[in-house]
């Protein structure tokens, strides 16, 4: 029956070959329509097979109401034998699916596993599918779209020429009226759809049309005189268009919608509509009932549960992710801010709404989460601009929820664990999300931000000490917080986090973080610690690593200035506490005349002002140790304010006999490198107008200096830098930084000075002295070594004071370095030098010595690298060594040979053979530290051989796997693995050749230690190996394939 029926269909709906002889496509299609129609009546009353359709037709026909047989309008009478059609298929089916439902299921004595189930009857095949297709169609194309009113929905014209072709054709004025043709088409279509499978085909292709069919007879205003529908028909069809709308996947009825809606108002007349844009052709200008109605109806998909993931799915579906994309997200963005008129307030709106806004960042769809997050942030910032209000409550809010939860969580309210690491992890994406990719830094946005940032930065401290996913959210976030913030809210941020001042807002005392299982962190109860020396060093310990974690911080501010002003801010501190220390040095506490409580509440504050300047000092001693000077002062304002705290320091008590800046000799060399430092900022070539204004903040402390400091010559530099400065360079002493570093030089105190005052931690240095680079200026100001006659040097490197004999040593291996002709002349007094102090116990004494001999190797190798060698193997040829440290002098002989091989460079193969016999008669040493020097020298100098090294192999490893598999000392067995890992890093893809004979026996050694050894360090030095031998074999194996153009030159 349903192939039969769906035969008659095909015989309506099939074109015809002799109609394309018709005089137009008009009359074709015409003449088509009647010929079809007349020939499947025809059918219906002479085929047999057909007979149970016409009967049913008859019966569809009979109880149809809408059935006008005296109409005179062809295509009419199509479209109503289209749809007879339609209604005999779906009763048909509809009886034949109950019937089915119904049936009793076959008995399991004859069914199998592998026997399909039975298919429903209203199941079709693809070519029925085809046939019933082409019949909506033509009932859409011939019965619904040509009465819809101006404006509404796409029209035919705009979708095809055929669709020109049929508006053409339809004839209004032929019974029955536009109007009840229109409720017709649509009352059947609707009564086909409630068979799954014919809605299935309506809606995928005609949604639109029948929306704005059931929009225009419900909605579309008419004069009472000449409405074509009563009110109760208008009334059934509203609740059909809710009943539809409710049913369909929501993101394609907004997209419907929008259609609907049409393109923006036309501001001419309709026909100036033609030669619009081509985006906005098929998009006509709607009417305004119609927009309004679509309005509504979007405004309540939005306010649906999961309404706003239908409307940004509606819009964005199928986007490319170009500019064009990033334009949709910000309209639908916009969309999503403006509270509807239909909404009954602007509250209950965004109460509905925020949620929804926020479950946008959390969509795991890769495909769409991209666009969704651009939606979420954009609405997320734009709410907080335009509705800061309502934005606070429902966004903000629970959003930062789990942060907050932090700092008011409650031993006694929270289990054992108070925030979850999903919802720890959930909140910080999402900041990151709104926050750092949004980038749009407003006043709300930072004052929310704020409240958590503690919490946040304890979070990052927690995941330095770990490893976490989270630590990149964290780090971003505190990054984008310090550099958005204005300077006096970041400086306020940075002495909290510092312990500068009383936390706020930080994770609770009874609660720590700790790790997850998922790789994030959770916030659980503290554990208690019953013992109070270690409670006091975790605390303390857990203060230092926080300040380590804040100076990393301030390391990634690139082009930032907060550093610096941090800095500044705390020197500035530091000096009113100078200044008040002056005073309280004064004040004596009167205990007589005070109460208990007084004296208390004294001793109290001045124990927390202690506190407070120990917390400080520290601070200034972290950020000196771990930022270097161009973060710190990167501009010269900076360098300007910094020379202003310092001069104020200096100005301290400068009324009093013996003020700190006079009797400590620190403060006074920290003040003459200060003024230095002024001093030769204004020799620079060019100093700006600007850099000038910026000094004249000096002049005040200057003044001060020049009239009231005891020493002379600082009064003399102080009034020669304050007339520089007040006069805009007019007034220039000849050698103004000349003069400056003098002064500096002339501080007797200072030399083998090395300690520091805690007030001058961040502008002096340890006063040892340290040569430039080829011989300059010492740091210190001093003459320059090449005044000084060479003998003089050759004497002060057996001075006893170590800093002159350090400086000593390294000013001649300057001078060795440039080949100075008084150094070639004294080559062997030199090296003698070198030898002796080479058996000194201060490290910076025997390290410049070491320094010294690689030097001399590296420049004379012949005779030198002979010496070197005779001491490494029997020890100290000197007659004035101490044989008791021979074992410590041979080592360090060692180290001088291992910087040696170092530098040899392509003469290695030409001057390596003889420290490659010395250093394998080294590995049979009585001693293990001599045997894994020579192992480690061994190393250093095989990797540079390359070829040379192919002689050597059989007995380079032969020595090596005596001694993995024979040493006891496990120190020499990883030695003399990690030489095998260094000789196969050093030839590389020449491994092959030069060790063809030995690699093997190398591959099953390593393959020993693996196995057997018991050394931990020694396994890993061989698999590190073994790694580097699998590299070198697949290269050699699989060579990379090269692209290479060869030009032959034929004869």
């Amino acid at each position: 029956m349903t192939s039969a029926i769906l035969s008659a269909i095909n015989i309506l709906t099939k074109p015809l070959g002799e109609a394309s002889a018709q005089a137009s496509q008009q009359e074709a299609l015409h003449a088509a329509l009647g010929a079809n129609r007349a020939l499947l009546l025809e059918r219906l009353q002479s085929d047999s097979s057909l007979q149970p359709v016409r009967s049913q037709r008859e019966e569809v026909k009979a109880a149809a109401g809408w059935f006008c047989s005296e109409t005179h309008d062809v295509t009419w009478s199509f479209v109503q034998e289209c749809l007879l059609l339609l209604l005999t298929l779906t009763r048909h089916l509809t009886d034949e699916l109950k019937r089915f439902q119904e049936a009793p299921p076959p008995s399991g004595n004859l069914r199998t596993p592998e026997m399909a189930p039975p298919l429903p009857p209203d199941v079709l095949s693809v070519s029925q599918q085809k046939t019933l297709g082409a019949a909506l169609q033509f009932v859409v194309s011939l019965g619904l779209c040509p009465y819809l009113a101006a404006g509404v929905g796409v029209p035919l014209g705009r979708r095809s020429a055929f669709g020109s072709v049929v508006e053409k054709l339809i004839r209004r004025e032929a019974s029955p009226p536009a109007g009840r043709r229109l409720l017709t088409t649509t009352r059947v279509l609707l009564q086909a759809a409630e068979l799954a499978t014919l809605a299935t085909l309506v809606f995928t292709r005609h949604l639109g049309d029948v929306m704005a069919a059931l929009c225009q007879l419900g909605y579309e205003p008419h004069r009472e005189e000449d409405r074509p529908l009563r009110p109760e028909e208008c009334r059934s069809c509203k609740e059909a268009l809710r009943n539809l709308l409710g049913k369909v996947y929501q993101p394609i009825v907004v997209k419907e919608l929008l259609i609907l809606q049409g393109g923006p108002k036309q501001s001419g007349p309709s026909g100036s509509s033609v030669g619009s844009s081509s985006s906005r052709a098929a998009l006509g200008s709607a009417p305004a009932w119609l927009r309004r109605l679509c309005g509504q109806l979007l405004s309540e998909r939005l306010m649906q549960p999961n309404g706003v993931q239908a409307v940004v799915r509606a819009i964005l579906e199928g986007g490319t992710g170009g500019d064009s994309d990033w334009r949709k997200c910000d309209a639908v963005a916009r969309i999503l801010v403006a509270c509807p008129h239909q909404s009954a307030s602007a509250d209950g709106y965004f109460r509905l709404v925020c949620p929804q806004v926020l479950e946008l960042l959390h969509i795991r769809d890769k495909l769409t989460a991209l666009q969704f997050q651009r939606v979420a942030t954009r609405a997320a910032l734009l709410m907080v601009q335009e509705r800061p209000g309502f934005a606070q409550q429902y966004l903000l809010g629970p959003l930062l929820a789990p942060l907050r939860r932090c700092i008011t969580a409650s031993a006694e309210e929270q289990s054992q664990v108070a925030v979850e690491e999903s919802e720890l992890t959930r909140c910080l994406e999402d900041v990151y999300k709104v926050w750092v990719v949004g980038n749009s830094p407003s006043a709300a946005l930072l004052a929310a931000l704020e409240e958590v940032v503690p919490v946040v930065f304890t979070l990052f401290c927690f995941t330095k000490q770990n490893v976490s996913h989270l630590r990149g959210p964290c780090q971003e976030i505190l990054l984008w917080f310090l550099s958005h913030s204005e300077t006096s809210a970041s400086l306020s941020s940075l002495r909290q986090l510092s312990g500068l001042r009383e936390r706020r807002n930080d994770v609770a005392a009874e609660f720590q973080f700790a790790a997850g299982g998922g790789g994030g962190v959770r916030l659980r109860c503290r554990q208690t610690c019953s013992d109070e020396d270690e409670e006091l060093y975790e605390k303390l310990s857990g203060e230092q690593w926080r300040l380590e974690c804040l100076m990393q911080l301030l390391a990634q501010l690139k082009d930032s200035d907060l550093p610096g002003d941090f800095f500044l801010d705390l020197l500035q501190e530091l000096t009113s506490w100078a200044a008040d220390e002056e005073t309280e040095g004064d004040d004596e506490l009167d205990v007589a005349a005070m109460t208990l409580l007084e004296v208390e509440r004294q001793l109290l504050g001045g124990a927390e002002r202690r506190a407070g300047r120990l917390t400080l000092l520290q601070v200034l001693a972290v950020m000196v140790e771990c930022l270097q000077h161009d973060r710190l002062l990167r501009r010269t304002s900076q360098v300007v304010d910094f020379m202003v705290s310092l001069l104020q320091r200096a100005c301290v008590g400068l009324g009093a006999a013996a003020g700190p800046s006079v009797g400590n000799p620190v403060e006074s060399q920290t003040l003459s490198m200060g003024m230095g430092l002024v001093a030769t900022l204004l020799s620079a070539p060019q100093v700006s107008a600007e850099d000038y204004s910026c000094m004249s903040r000096l002049l005040p402390p200057l003044e001060a200096l020049s009239q009231r400091h005891p020493d002379a010559v600082v009064q003399e530099l102080a009034s020669n830098l304050r007339a520089v400065i007040a006069t805009r360079g007019a007034c220039r002493p000849d050698d103004l930084a000349g003069a400056a570093a003098a002064r500096g030089s002339r501080e007797p105190e200072s030399k083998g000075n090395n300690r520091q005052t805690p007030a001058s931690t961040g502008s002096s240095s340890p006063q040892q002295p340290c040569p430039t680079g080829g011989g300059g200026r010492t740091s210190a100001g001093g003459p320059d070594p090449n005044d000084k006659p060479f003998s003089d040097w050759l004497l002060e490197a057996c001075d006893p004071d170590v800093p002159t004999r350090a400086f000593a040593l390294r000013v001649l291996t300057q001078r060795v370095r440039r080949r100075d002709p008084e150094a070639v002349q004294a080559q062997e007094k030199v090296l003698t030098l070198f030898l002796e102090n080479l058996e000194h116990e201060d490290a910076f004494v025997y390290l410049s010595a070491i320094q010294g001999l690689a030097v001399l190797a590296d420049s004379y190798p012949g005779r030198i690298l002979q010496r070197l060698l005779k001491d490494f193997q029997h020890g100290p040829s000197l007659p004035s060594s101490n044989k008791e440290r021979s074992l410590e002098t041979r080592l360090k002989v060692g180290e001088v040979l291992m910087r040696a091989s170092r530098a040899m460079g392509e003469l290695t193969p030409h001057l390596g053979r003889p420290l490659v016999s010395v250093f394998l008669r080294g590995t049979r040493d009585s001693d293990q530290s001599v045997r894994a020097s020579s192992l480690s020298n061994l190393g250093e100098l095989c990797q540079r051989l390359d070829y040379s090294l192919g002689p050597l192999a059989q007995e380079l490893s032969s020595c090596l796997t005596a001694l993995i598999k024979t040493e006891k000392e496990a120190e020499v067995r990883r030695a003399a693995v990690h030489v095998v890992a260094q000789l196969l890093r050093g030839l590389s893809d020449k491994t092959t050749q030069v060790l063809q004979d030995v690699l093997l026996d190398l591959y099953r050694a390593l393959k020993w230690v693996v196995r057997s050894d018991p050394d931990e360090v020694a396994v890993l030095h061989a698999q590190l190996a073994l790694e580097e031998l699998d590299d070198v074999m697949r290269r050699f194996i699989f060579p990379g394939q090269k692209l290479e153009k060869k030009i032959v030159v034929l004869p």
